[in-house]
């Protein structure tokens, strides 16, 4: 986990603080209208809903890093973020459902590498109160070379076969397909509700000696649609596994010995629902 830092100009509050609106405030991914100006509102510590563990900093690379964060309340939650207390910029979670919830894991994207951050967590309960963490910092990581991804769409992989896609999308649209192998940890691939059903092929753009799989599982905030383990089929018909994801914090990498261009990714048990992927990469020996 990264080390992260105070702002010395932002102190913990256990009482509410009063505070005049701006003319555009951001609450959760809501802006309020000019007009709300001069609207008083109480703007409660997030710690009051943290359940002792307050937001932290998780896989933070060169050019992103998440936000980890779980609410003893359902929140509609954002993280304002930027290279000065200013922030600039605003990071909301990508959760089916929408609205509040109690899991919180917005990715913080296009960021510049060996380059210092703030952020700030905030959220709005369902009784209309604010929540306004403490403004804290990290550091991204310098730009090193990178392992080629041979799952990844810009190597020539593409999507073989999937047992369907959310709302039945295409590939290449929301939730589809494509967002597994796209290298983009904010979004995901969901199946339309296949759970144990689900299984996706990926094809490589040429046969290649493989050495390891990294996958990440998503899940709803309900705590359906993750993958608890899963099974890979090469060419030659050959099954490893079953491998077991022991959460969908991350992706978790397992070792793979094979010579193949295409794998197929069947699910052997998961919690139901509309399981899908964050992320399915392949890397070469």
């Amino acid at each position: 986990m990264t080390k992260v830092k105070r702002s010395p100009d932002m102190k913990r509050k256990s009482e509410p603080m009063r505070s005049m609106l701006p003319a555009m405030l951001l609450v959760g991914a809501f802006a309020l209208p000019a007009w709300a100006a001069s609207i008083m509102i109480s703007a409660y510590s997030i710690d009051e809903v943290a359940g002792g563990a307050l937001p932290e900093v998780s896989e933070v690379t060169a050019i992103e890093a998440i936000i980890v964060f779980r609410s003893s309340q359902p929140l509609a939650c954002s993280v304002v973020f930027g290279e000065s207390p200013d922030f600039g910029r605003i990071a909301v979670d990508d959760d089916m459902n929408g609205g509040a919830h109690s899991d919180h894991h917005p990715v913080l994207s296009g960021l510049t590498p060996d380059t210092e951050y703030f952020y700030r967590v905030q959220g709005t309960g369902h009784d209309g109160k604010l929540y306004v963490g403490d403004v804290r910092s990290f550091r991204t990581l310098q730009q090193a070379a990178a392992q080629p991804n041979l799952a990844d769409l810009s190597e020539g992989a593409r999507i073989r076969s999937v047992s369907s896609n959310f709302g039945g999308a295409a590939n290449d649209g929301a939730w589809g397909a494509n967002a597994a192998i796209d290298g983009n940890r904010a979004t995901a691939w969901s199946s339309n509700g296949d759970g144990d059903g689900a299984f996706i092929e990926i094809e490589l753009s040429k046969t290649a000696r493989i050495g390891e799989v990294a996958i990440w599982s998503r899940s709803m905030a309900d705590g359906t649609s993750r993958i608890a383990s899963f099974t890979l089929t090469d060419d030659a018909d050959h099954k490893h596994g079953p491998f077991v994801l022991p959460d969908t914090k991350e992706a978790h990498r397992f070792p793979l010995l094979t010579e193949t261009r295409t794998l197929r990714l069947d699910v052997v048990e998961s919690t139901g629902g509309n399981t899908g992927l964050v992320e399915f990469s392949v890397f070469p020996r």
